[in-house]
C-alpha cells in the first residue's frame, strides 16, 4: 500500500486580519496529518499579490501525528512573520506524503467565523 497524502499542497486563500475582538485572535493554521511512521519535514512559502514569495518557513511532523501550524507565529530563516491585513497564498512541500488541511478563525467583529476546506493536493 502506497502512503496516504501528498507531497506537495496548494491553499490559494491566506489572509490574516490586522484586528481582532473579544478577547480572541484571528488565526488561520495548516494543519498537517502525517499518518507515516517517519517524521517529515515540512517548507511553507507564501505567494503575494504585488511582491516576490515569502521562503524560509520550515516545520516539522512527526510520524503518526499532526502538526497545526499557526501562521500568524511562522517565521522564515531571518525571523520575519507573515504580513497581517495582506492576501496571499500558501505552498506546502513535505519530505513525505501528508494530508494538509487549512482552517481560518476570523474573529475581526463579535459574530466570529471558523472556515476549513483542504489543500490542492498534487
Amino acid at each position: 500500500m502506497s502512503a496516504l497524502g501528498k507531497k506537495t499542497w496548494v491553499i490559494p486563500d491566506g489572509y490574516l486580519p490586522q484586528k481582532s475582538s473579544g478577547g480572541m485572535t484571528s488565526h488561520e493554521s495548516v494543519c498537517v496529518l502525517n499518518l507515516g511512521n517517519d517524521t517529515a519535514q515540512i517548507s511553507i512559502e507564501i505567494y503575494f499579490e504585488d511582491k516576490p514569495p515569502m521562503t524560509g518557513l520550515v516545520a516539522e511532523c512527526e510520524g503518526k501525528r499532526t502538526n497545526h501550524i499557526r501562521m500568524e507565529q511562522i517565521k522564515d530563516a531571518s525571523g520575519k512573520l507573515i504580513p497581517h491585513g495582506v492576501p496571499y497564498a500558501i505552498k506546502v512541500t513535505s519530505s513525505r506524503p501528508v494530508v494538509v488541511q487549512h482552517t481560518r478563525l476570523d474573529t475581526t467583529q463579535a459574530e466570529l467565523s471558523l472556515m476549513t476546506t483542504m489543500g490542492y493536493g498534487l
